[in-house]
């Protein structure tokens, strides 16, 4: 009988070491899948990190160009301002409408319309519209000084059309 019983105990622990053995085996295959599972969500998370980086990147070479751009087109606007300084300095524009008032108002009613023309041009025009209403020179308008006098002043700026006598 004592064989009996050591068979059934080494049966037993047997049983009990092939129990371990298995719910060892199932927990680290449980753990084996949910850390693969996770590296896949990670590798997404990675592969979709280094795309947006990628993306951030190729938008910052953009910005930088587009803002280089712009620089060289301020640049080149502020020289513009510069030479009409410069060329406004040049320019004694009250001795010119005191001498030929109907002359420099052509002048600057052609200057002005050139300037519209390419402001629309710029905008997305043809530049081929015709000017405004009210650049247009009336047909019978003589170009003095009594011109203007029916007329209402619109100017909303506060300074004054006339010259000043102290200069």
């Amino acid at each position: 009988m004592l064989r009996i019983y050591i068979i059934i105990v080494i049966v037993m622990a047997m049983a009990g070491v092939g129990y371990a053995a298995k719910y060892y085996y199932d927990t680290t295959q449980n753990k084996i899948a949910i850390l693969t599972e996770n590296n896949a969500q990670l590798e997404v998370a990675v592969q979709t990190a280094n795309e947006s980086l990628e993306v951030a990147i190729a938008n910052q070479k953009k910005l930088a160009e587009l803002n280089n751009n712009l620089q060289l087109d301020l640049q080149r606007a502020e020289q513009y301002g510069d030479s009409l300084r410069n060329k406004l300095a040049e320019l004694d524009l009250v001795r010119d409408a005191l001498l030929d008032a109907k002359n420099l108002e052509g002048r600057m009613n052609g200057a002005t319309a050139k300037l519209w023309r390419e402001i629309t041009t710029d905008t997305g025009g043809d530049g081929s519209r015709d000017i405004p209403d009210w650049l247009q020179q009336p047909q019978d308008a003589s170009g003095d000084q009594n011109s203007n006098q029916d007329r209402e002043s619109n100017n909303t700026d506060g300074s004054s059309s006339e010259a000043s006598t102290t200069q």
